[in-house]
């Protein structure tokens, strides 16, 4: 790609490439993304912060790098951003919420230190919903939708999933507990992956729910993902949960991918389609149509009930959050937004048997997935059950959480990676994502097979009319 005036479009692959044959160098392409986030950001609020300087100061350092032979890798200069959610040394992370907005880490968080071990540069802080919840704080500007600003971004990483469409960064970085990066991809028309918990550290992340919570990439297509996730996945020794499997090299697995020969996708017709928006479904159907034709094999199976899955989720998630919150929340109730502060109630109301009762469901889910994809290697899923939720319908929405989780949660639940991406566009204009959810530890795999839709496809090409 040559320089012009969309390469804040650009891949992040792109950029790399630009930047490593030094066609293009990092401290001005550094400057012309901050030139347009100052441009475009103040009717997106996709940041809550941008930490400009520090940008400047490690592009020139990678540029130097660079310049002398020592390239560390496709993120070398590239600018990205992250989810305000991450320990930044000496750099406010406020969590989305009032209640946080003077913590200030005297470290980095382990994702944090191992991207910019890679070169990243760090463009600022995003957006999300208060405590990686319901909604923004009512203090903060909401974050809106590059595609149409009357419509929901997705939450809780909506900054990461907007800013990433908008060209405000190349790539981001989310979390997810009920569906935080599967929601903002799909809102979006960007390419996000939900790994198994415990694939990434969470060592100096904020918590929504610790046993639920994950980390992953938020980009422009399969393959930044996978440039991402190699940049930071893996065990950590500040971490007990993070699994000590070893990392795939998830960007060099990619190349020669031809088709999606080998793959078993699996499909449940009543899944796919009860309850969810027509448009929805075609946009999936024909992306299943395009993986068989691409030489996948479509296998029918049936998706174990996930009402129960998703109240446990739900219960889980209030308990603890309520857990991480309760010193700040019952000195200062009032700190805290409505939907944050009536999850946080909840959590504290549910005796020990309610409780219980959700791990255990949450095991027997798990399991009774093993199962189904002891014969497949994906599950075909909507994200959503409609397009394009507008904001003024969001309370109707989150009044029925358990219909609005009802794809994404249950796999949170399980622990199971999923990746988003677009597979259409909407008669409004709004993106329609879709996702493949996987076994545990099978990122590579769904990476791969993402990235084979996406080399005969276009809709992750895609980019707003709304915005310049």
């Amino acid at each position: 790609m040559s320089q012009t005036a969309d390469l804040h479009y650009a891949s992040l692959l792109e950029v790399t490439g630009l930047i490593a044959s030094r066609a293009l160098s990092p401290v001005e392409l550094t400057e012309m993304m901050l030139d347009r986030i100052g441009a475009v950001d103040t009717k997106l609020h996709s940041y809550l912060s941008v930490t400009g300087q520090s940008a400047l100061d490690d592009a020139n350092i990678a540029e130097s790098e660079i310049a002398a032979g020592r390239h560390r890798g496709p993120l070398h200069g590239v600018p990205i951003a992250i989810k305000d959610l991450f320990w930044t040394k000496g750099v406010p992370s406020t969590f989305g919420s009032v209640a946080y907005k003077d913590f200030i880490s005297n470290q980095d968080a382990t994702i944090v230190h191992r991207l910019k071990m890679a070169g990243a540069v760090i463009l600022g802080r995003l957006h999300l919903h208060e405590g990686a919840f319901g909604e923004h704080h009512p203090a903060l500007d909401k974050c809106l939708n590059p595609w149409n600003a009357d419509y929901w971004p997705g939450g809780s990483s909506s900054g990461s999933g907007a800013a990433t469409a908008a060209g405000l960064c190349f790539a981001s970085l989310g979390t997810d507990t009920g569906g935080s990066i599967r929601f903002p991809s799909a809102a979006n028309g960007v390419t996000g992956l939900k790994v198994t918990w415990g694939r990434t550290s969470r060592y100096g992340v904020f918590p929504l729910a610790d046993s639920l919570d994950t980390i992953g990439p938020m980009a422009r297509d399969a393959a930044d993902a996978a440039a991402m996730l190699a940049a930071f996945a893996g065990p950590d020794p500040q971490d007990p949960t993070a699994v000590m499997a070893p990392v795939q090299d998830y960007l060099a697995a990619l190349d020669g991918i031809l088709g999606a020969r080998g793959v078993r996708i699996g499909v449940d017709e009543g899944y796919l389609e009860n309850g969810v928006d027509p448009e929805t479904v075609a946009a999936i159907r024909a992306a299943i149509e395009m993986f068989r034709d691409l030489g996948a094999t479509i296998v029918p199976i049936r998706v174990p009930d996930r009402r129960a899955a998703t109240e446990a989720q739900m219960v889980i998630t209030d308990t603890e959050s309520f857990n991480f919150h309760r010193p700040v929340y019952e000195a200062d109730p009032g700190k805290f937004g409505s939907q944050l502060a009536k999850a946080m109630e909840r959590g504290r109301s549910y005796d020990a048997q309610t409780l219980a009762r959700a791990y255990i469901t949450r095991d027997r889910f798990k399991g009774e997935l093993l199962r189904v994809f002891e014969g497949i290697d994906a599950i075909a899923s909507p994200v959503s059950p409609f397009v394009g939720a507008r904001y003024d319908q969001m309370d109707s929405h989150l009044a029925d959480l358990v219909n609005f989780l009802g794809f994404t949660s249950p796999y949170n639940v399980s622990g199971s990676p999923s990746i988003t991406f677009p597979v259409g566009l909407a008669k409004v204009g709004m993106p329609i994502g879709m996702q493949l959810i996987g076994p545990h530890l099978s990122e590579a795999g769904l990476l791969k097979t993402a990235h084979a839709y996406q080399q005969a496809t276009d809709w992750h090409l895609k980019r707003p009319t709304s915005i310049n």
